[in-house]
């Protein structure tokens, strides 16, 4: 960990630790187990994780963050919104029942995280883009780009947890430990 108290490396720290849980808990599925899904119409887990990895970067791209651009390049096909924004094709992306594919996109869309919270400051946060969403035009804030990706991941790690938890999967440090697996220093004295 950093020290810089204006590196967003130091100010997210434990977010590495929640990425850490996230690979771990896929990493030793099998296609059965990330085919799970609660119902017909609800993403399984497989789906979950190439979101969370393939989410990142949809956000990512739109504020320029670093590595964002050639991680970019690695996706077969984006679509278009009503409002002109886009997004990731998904559905394009195969490997849903594949743990390892699972596990490289998300070590490669957290490298770009990572890239990102070592590069930026705290006052990289303020700089905005411009995003369209219901036909208004919002100034959107780095800040709440990266907030809204932080809460992303958390949302659907819990989805995830929950999807596990109903196969008796255990999957501790996601489950168990909540993902926050970045220890304090211990105290001295």
């Amino acid at each position: 960990m950093t020290t810089d108290t204006k590196s967003l490396a130091f100010v997210l720290d434990g977010w590495n630790g929640y990425q850490t849980s996230l690979t771990k808990a896929i990493a030793p599925l099998t296609p059965e187990q990330l085919a799970y899904r609660s119902a017909p119409d609800f993403r399984s887990v497989g789906e979950l994780a190439r979101h969370i990895a393939l989410g990142r970067l949809t956000w990512f791209v739109r504020m320029d963050a670093p590595g964002s651009a050639e991680l970019a390049k690695q996706i077969p096909e984006w679509v278009g919104d009503r409002d002109g924004n886009r997004h990731v094709a998904e559905e394009e992306v195969v490997g849903t029942d594949r743990a390892d594919e699972l596990v490289k996109w998300l070590e490669s869309s957290w490298s770009m995280v990572q890239s990102t919270l070592k590069e930026w400051t705290v006052d990289d946060l303020a700089k905005t883009y411009r995003h369209k969403f219901m036909g208004t035009v919002y100034e959107v804030s780095r800040q709440w780009t990266t907030f809204r990706m932080l809460a992303h991941d958390i949302h659907h790690g819990g989805q995830l947890s929950i999807l596990l938890g109903e196969q008796g999967i255990e999957a501790f440090e996601l489950i168990g430990l909540g993902g926050h697996i970045v220890e304090p220093p211990v105290a001295v004295g």
